[in-house]
């Protein structure tokens, strides 16, 4: 399979997953204005109860992704994909046995490099999009690069930031779980 087509295969995933996150954020909103008088508890619980699952699957497709354009494709990576890199391979891990342990915590110890990966690839993301622009990396392998624009939007950047961004709000639908069910039993 060649690069273009793994490329543009990301490029709509990473697509589906912003929509996801969307809708994510919508069915949480959506919870808190009804005040669970509609769809949404219902919706909000099983996201809870597969948000860890789903948060491991995109974060460890995320990992393989960044892997190959590396690895594979030989896409030499910038100071800033060095830094969502360190922010993003260790929740591959991190969910994976949090999901297996039911661990609803894990917010604490998954959710600071998670928000640290969104602000770098948010920066990194209007960079690539606005390339004109001065940046500190090296000037050999300068942050500007686009070894990816598919569809005229989509960067290696933008697909971090969507990535890290859906894992956040599972996260969060992972921690209402857990304070749905301290409710249950303060104990």
């Amino acid at each position: 399979m060649s690069t273009e087509t793994l490329t543009t295969f990301f490029a709509l995933l990473a697509l589906a997953c912003a929509a996801a996150t969307v809708a994510g954020v919508m069915i949480l909103v959506g919870d808190r204005v009804t005040a669970g008088n509609s769809v949404f508890p219902g919706l909000r619980r099983a996201l809870g109860d597969m948000s860890l699952w789903l948060a491991w699957v995109v974060a460890f497709v995320t990992t393989l992704g960044s892997l190959y354009y590396s690895l594979i494709a030989h896409f030499k990576p910038c100071e800033l994909c060095w830094y969502q890199r360190i922010c993003t391979f260790p929740l591959a891990v991190i969910l994976l046995v949090a999901a297996l342990r039911r661990d609803r915590k894990v917010w604490w110890y998954a959710g600071p490099p998670a928000l640290v990966g969104v602000i770098i690839a948010v920066y990194h993301t209007q960079l690539q999009a606005f390339p004109e622009q001065k940046t500190f990396c090296d000037i050999a392998n300068p942050c500007t690069n686009r070894y990816v624009w598919e569809f005229g939007f989509v960067s290696l950047p933008l697909m971090n930031l969507i990535a890290l961004s859906f894992v956040i709000v599972m996260l969060v639908f992972s921690a209402q779980q857990t304070s749905q069910i301290e409710e249950k039993d303060p104990s």
